[in-house]
């Protein structure tokens, strides 16, 4: 008979591998609300711990929408097709410069914008521009992945999972950018050099010089002020320690009434092109954590950090963080970064553990296709392009780049916070 502990294991295990498969092609956010009701309907998990979880995701849930809003706002006003025609048009007949450009685009989308939106938005964005200019959009496409989990962590903006992992202690941003400005430079250039040398044969020599003309119309032009007001704001917001959740939302919201006001643009389309889905996905997935805390999970992870910490004192960081770099891909990088931080919460990690574990988290999942909630964002927008790359094809490339972004970002961890200290 099983003990009811290793019921909820069952349960949380179940789900959040439908979440990763997508059994019958349903939805995510199917089977993690669904896992979550199971623990509450067997009497499994009690409906107050459920309730309590489900609370914790408060101010990533608002940091979610707003940021979909400002990304879908962009996308229909065409920021995102000017950036790529832009880079197009810098690279001056050469694929290799065009890949170089388009790197650096899906840099700055991902710091200021988040992973998600380089996911969704940016990739249809490149897809059209390579079939503009001749090229052979696969490698170009590979970047819009890749970089969205490996420029993820400059700023606290840059990922979902940066505010699930630190929660509470999130950081000022001075001592934000004094843990990660070099590790994330080590990791994009890593990533990107890997990633260039691993594609240099699929990428085009020569594309086309004239690129189709996407001007940036008043709407446009309207949607990136407020999109750079909007990253201002939050830049401020890390600065002084203010919860990012509420601030993003009402930027969004702003930003909504500016286009309606000033371009006549219709709410209700932006509204409904937002993946709400994303918002019970996110929440089923701190009620499996909840459920693993109520079982003691966190306590005996909390407790293996403590004695790793004092075991290895120079090394046990480096190896936290590529232990989640792996678990990232086993479980996504979602759930994998709600469990680690409760138990760093509870084992008082030091932050350069925290650090470190933020950066398996956050580039782990470069290594497969079911890495990251971004991964599969990206995934869906290329099947919405015709296009198609299989788990096999995404580990083939990912085994080579994410241990080179990943080791190279841990390695000046440890150098610059560690080794040093």
């Amino acid at each position: 008979m099983l003990a009811p502990q290793q019921w909820i294991w069952g349960v949380v295990a179940v789900a959040t591998s439908a979440v990763i498969l997508r059994p019958w092609r349903l939805p995510e956010a199917v089977w993690a609300v669904a896992g979550a009701l199971a623990l509450v309907g067997f009497g499994l998990l009690p409906a107050s711990q459920a309730w309590k979880g489900v609370l914790r995701g408060e101010d990533v849930y608002l940091f979610l929408a707003g940021m979909m809003l400002l990304s879908e706002m962009a996308r229909r006003e065409g920021v995102f097709d000017w950036l790529a025609a832009l880079a197009a048009r810098r690279a001056g007949g050469s694929g290799s410069r065009l890949f170089t450009w388009v790197y650096l685009v899906g840099t700055l989308v991902t710091v200021f914008l988040s992973n998600d939106a380089t996911a969704v938005v940016l990739t249809p964005a490149v897809f059209a521009v390579a079939r503009a200019v001749g090229a052979s959009p696969l490698p170009y496409l590979f970047i819009c992945a890749f970089v969205a989990n490996a420029a993820s962590f400059v700023l606290p903006i840059s990922n979902p999972a940066n505010l699930v992992l630190w929660g509470g202690h999130m950081p000022p941003l001075p001592q934000w950018l004094a843990l990660f400005a070099l590790p994330s430079l080590a990791s994009i250039a890593a990533t990107f050099l890997a990633l260039r040398f691993a594609l240099r044969h699929r990428i085009d020599a020569t594309i086309r010089t004239e690129v189709p003309p996407s001007p940036l119309s008043r709407g446009g032009a309207l949607a990136a002020a407020g999109l750079a007001v909007s990253v201002v704001v939050l830049v401020a917001c890390a600065w002084l320690r203010v919860p990012l959740g509420w601030p993003t939302l009402g930027a969004a919201l702003v930003t909504l009434a500016l286009l309606r006001i000033g371009c006549g643009s219709a709410v209700w389309p932006t509204v409904r092109s937002v993946s709400w889905s994303v918002l019970p996905l996110v929440a089923g997935l701190f009620v499996f954590v909840q459920a693993l805390e109520y079982t003691g999970v966190v306590g005996l992870l909390a407790d293996a950090l403590r004695k790793a910490a004092t075991a290895w004192p120079g090394g046990a960081d480096v190896g936290v963080g590529a232990l989640l770099g792996i678990a990232a891909n086993l479980v996504n990088n979602l759930p994998a970064g709600l469990l680690a931080g409760a138990a760093l919460d509870a084992a008082n990690a030091s932050p350069s553990m925290r650090a470190a574990a933020l950066m398996g988290i956050d580039i782990g999942p470069n290594l497969s296709i079911t890495g990251s909630l971004a991964t599969l964002l990206w995934l869906a927008a290329l099947r919405r392009e015709g296009q198609s790359v299989s788990g096999w094809q995404f580990l083939r490339l990912g085994a080579w780049v994410m241990p080179l972004g990943l080791g190279a970002a841990l390695l000046t961890l440890w150098i610059t916070h560690v080794a040093l200290r």
